[in-house]
């Protein structure tokens, strides 16, 4: 699996857009955007993006849930690659499929388990991939570092699943990835939501 951020060198407000192949391309790999951001130059570097012989350039988006920065670029996507589009809720123009809590999807060469992650908003989603430990986040606060605020008890129910799986690399939808200390992380993001609870 390689993962690239289109909107990395954005001059315009915009979430991330992950753009995830197979690490060898291969034919039957969907090649997929998770989040389309809000940067119309995402349609340039899609097109300069070595996706593969024979391969569509973006056959889905996923989208980690329906806020303008995270699905600006989504129609504009959806007329030039015709991919088809997922997410949690279907109150977006463009959403082909809504997924359900627990589905499994294949983006790139891997397989990603729909996690709901109630907190950022009510259809907030998290993608895992158990094989490289790779959690594609969006907008759900992960990273908590006081015991201010509450949380409901379903997003600490998440979050405490997610101090038991094997995460090594956190893709946010803004900012840079967590590439190191992931578990410690969460572990300490745990306990701050109930110690605010």
């Amino acid at each position: 699996m390689k993962i690239v951020n289109l909107t990395e060198n954005s001059t315009v407000y915009t979430s991330n857009a992950w753009f995830v192949t197979g690490t060898w391309k291969a034919l039957g790999d969907p090649n997929t955007l998770v989040d389309a951001g809000m940067d119309p130059g995402i349609l340039r570097r899609l097109r300069d993006a070595d996706t593969g012989v024979g391969q569509r350039k973006l056959d889905q988006i996923i989208l980690t849930h329906n806020h303008y920065d995270h699905t600006g670029q989504v129609m504009l996507l959806k007329k030039e690659y015709q991919p088809k589009v997922f997410a949690y809720s279907g109150n977006h123009d463009g959403v082909d499929h809504v997924l359900r809590n627990g589905e499994r999807i294949r983006i790139g060469d891997r397989q990603f388990e729909v996690i709901h992650m109630p907190g950022h908003s009510s259809d907030s989603i998290l993608l895992f991939n158990q094989e490289d430990g790779v959690l594609f986040a969006g907008d759900s606060p992960l990273v908590l570092n006081t015991a201010e605020g509450e949380h409901e008890e379903a997003f600490i129910t998440v979050l405490e699943r997610l101090t038991r799986l094997p995460i090594q690399t956190i893709y946010f939808g803004h900012g840079k990835p967590m590439t190191e200390g992931c578990a410690e992380v969460l572990k300490r993001s745990l306990m701050f939501a109930i110690a605010g609870s």
